[in-house]
C-alpha cells in the first residue's frame, strides 16, 4: 500500500510501507534522537481509514495528510529521513486537534496519542516556526497556565466588556482583520467574574457528615479565574456527600496546555511542581473536573518517565488522579437530590474529548446527571465530535475551530435541551460563543453545578 506526498514537500517522494523505499536520499533523519514517534506503533497502522470518518479536522478539511493515517505516512517519512521537517509538513500536524477519537475507533490498536504526543516536543526543538507565531505561541505559554500573571491582565478588560468597548471591536471586524488569532482569543473571553481576582478556597474544608474520604481537589489556571463558581460547587459536592475536601494553595497548572502543543519542559516542570505540592496530604484520590487537565494528570508516569528523582512519584500521584465525576460514580451520592425545576427538564450532555476519548468516561456523567429527580438526558447527534476547542487549537487554528463549534452547537441545539452540561471549561467557551452567534440563550453548565444545585434545591 502506498500514499504519494508529491506537492506536501515539493518534492515527489511515494512512500511504500513494506520496502520504505524514496525517490530521494536525505543525509538523515528530521528528528532527533530524543523519543521520536516509535516506528513500532507507526508500523501498528494498517492504514485502514476508519479513522478518517471520525477526525474532525479532516472532515473539515477533507485532505490525507489532515488525518491520523496521513500523518503516521508523515511521521514514518520523517523518522526515515525522506522527507523534511518542514512548513509544509508541520502544517499537518499542526491541524491536529488531539482530540483521540481515532484511538477509539482504530480497529488495529494503534496508539496515535503517544505517536502525537512525542511528535509535537520534535517540532517545537527542530522546527523554527515564523515570528508571529512565535510571538503568539509566547503569549499563551507564558500567560494562559500562569494565575498570578493573568490576574492582573484582567482589570482593564472590565471596563471593555462593560462600557461597550467590546460590542464595537466585534462589530467593526478590525481585530479579526488584522490578528486573527487574537481575534478568536477575544471572541472567547468570558465576563470576568470578581472572584477572578482572589483564591475563594480554603485548604482545608471538612466534610459534612460523617467522613467516608480524603480527597485532592487541583483548581486549575484558567479554571481558577474564569470558573470559580466550578470548583466552588465540586468542593459542596463533595463535602455533601462525605469527602474532606484538600486544596494544596501552592498548586499551579496541571500541564496540559504546554504538554498538548509540545512545550515538553514547561510542562514536566509544571508536573514536578504539582506533585510536591500535594506531597505528604495523604489523600485517596486527586480530584479534577476537566476533561483535558484530567487526561494529562494521569499521564504524569509517562511524561517524568526519564526522571529518575520523579518516576516513582509521578507514577503514584497518576494512581491517585479521579475526574470528579468518574469519582462521585464510583463511591455513589449519599446526598438526596431536589427537581431542577418545577416540571420535567431536558438536559443535553456534550462529550469532552478527553473525557470520552482519552479516559474512557462517558456513562458515568450521564449517570450521575440523571439521578436528578425530573431529568430527562437527550443525546445529540455526532456526539464524539470534537468542538473545536481542544485547548489552544481555537486560537492557533481558528479556522477549523469555527466550523466544528458551529456543527456542535448546531447538533446541541436540534436536541431542544433545556440547558447543556458541559465537563471542561473549553468546550464550555466555545460553546458559549457558538451559542451566542445564533442568538441562543441556553445554560451551558458543568455537571457538578447542576448536582449542586440539585443538593442545595436551588433551582438555575
Amino acid at each position: 500500500m502506498s500514499c504519494t506526498l508529491a506537492g506536501i514537500v515539493g518534492i515527489p517522494v511515494v512512500l511504500n510501507r513494506f520496502s520504505r523505499r524514496s525517490l530521494v536520499e536525505l543525509k538523515s533523519a528530521s528528528f532527533d534522537a530524543q523519543h521520536p514517534p516509535d516506528p513500532t506503533l507507526i508500523d501498528a497502522c494498517v492504514h485502514c481509514g476508519f479513522c478518517l470518518s471520525t477526525c474532525p479536522s479532516y472532515r473539515v478539511l477533507g485532505k490525507e495528510m489532515d488525518s491520523p493515517r496521513g500523518r503516521i505516512y508523515l511521521m514514518d517519512a520523517l523518522n526515515e529521513g525522506q522527507v523534511p521537517l518542514s512548513p509544509k509538513t508541520v502544517e499537518h500536524f499542526d491541524s491536529c486537534l488531539g482530540c483521540l477519537a481515532c484511538v477509539t475507533t482504530c480497529p488495529s490498536g494503534v496508539q496515535y496519542d503517544q505517536l502525537i504526543t512525542n511528535l509535537r516536543p520534535q517540532v517545537e526543538r527542530n522546527h523554527p516556526r515564523p515570528l508571529l507565531d512565535r510571538l503568539m505561541r509566547s503569549l499563551i505559554f507564558h500567560l494562559l497556565p500562569y494565575p498570578k500573571r493573568l490576574r492582573p491582565l484582567l482589570i482593564p478588560l472590565i471596563p471593555y466588556q462593560k462600557l461597550g468597548i467590546r460590542t464595537v471591536v466585534r462589530a467593526s471586524n478590525v481585530l479579526k482583520k488584522l490578528a486573527p488569532r487574537l481575534a478568536a482569543m477575544e471572541s472567547m473571553l468570558p465576563e470576568v467574574p470578581l472572584s477572578a481576582f482572589r483564591d475563594t478556597l480554603p485548604a482545608l474544608v471538612p466534610a459534612q457528615g460523617p467522613q467516608r474520604y480524603r480527597v485532592g481537589v487541583i483548581l486549575g489556571c484558567v479554571q481558577r479565574l474564569f470558573f470559580d463558581s466550578v470548583n466552588q460547587a465540586t468542593v459542596r459536592v463533595l463535602t455533601a456527600n462525605g469527602c474532606e475536601v484538600v486544596i494544596p494553595q501552592s498548586q499551579g497548572c496541571c500541564a496540559a496546555l504546554p504538554q498538548h502543543q509540545g512545550q515538553q519542559e514547561q510542562a514536566k516542570t509544571m508536573a514536578r511542581q504539582m506533585i510536591d505540592s500535594f506531597a505528604g496530604t495523604e489523600v485517596d484520590a486527586i480530584i479534577i473536573n476537566a476533561a483535558g487537565c484530567g487526561h494529562t494528570l494521569k499521564e504524569y508516569g509517562s511524561m517524568l518517565a526519564d526522571d529518575p528523582q520523579y518516576r516513582d512519584k509521578a507514577r503514584a500521584f497518576a494512581a491517585k488522579v479521579r475526574d470528579v465525576q468518574e469519582f462521585l460514580h464510583a463511591i455513589g451520592l449519599t446526598t438526596p437530590l431536589s427537581p431542577l425545576a418545577s416540571e420535567p427538564i431536558t438536559l443535553v450532555y456534550q462529550d469532552a474529548c478527553h473525557l470520552l476519548h482519552g479516559q474512557k468516561i462517558s456513562l458515568q456523567p450521564r449517570q450521575l446527571l440523571q439521578k436528578i429527580p425530573g431529568v430527562t438526558l437527550r443525546e445529540p447527534l455526532d456526539a464524539a465530535l470534537c468542538c473545536g476547542s481542544a485547548g489552544v487549537y481555537n486560537i492557533l487554528q481558528p479556522e477549523v475551530a469555527e466550523e466544528l463549534g458551529q456543527q456542535k452547537v448546531e447538533n446541541l441545539l436540534d436536541t431542544a435541551a433545556k440547558i447543556i452540561a458541559s465537563p471542561n471549561p473549553g468546550c464550555a467557551l466555545q460553546i458559549r460563543k457558538h451559542l451566542a452567534l445564533k442568538g441562543k440563550t441556553v445554560p451551558v453548565m458543568h455537571p457538578m453545578e447542576l448536582l449542586d444545585l440539585a443538593i442545595r434545591g436551588v433551582r438555575p
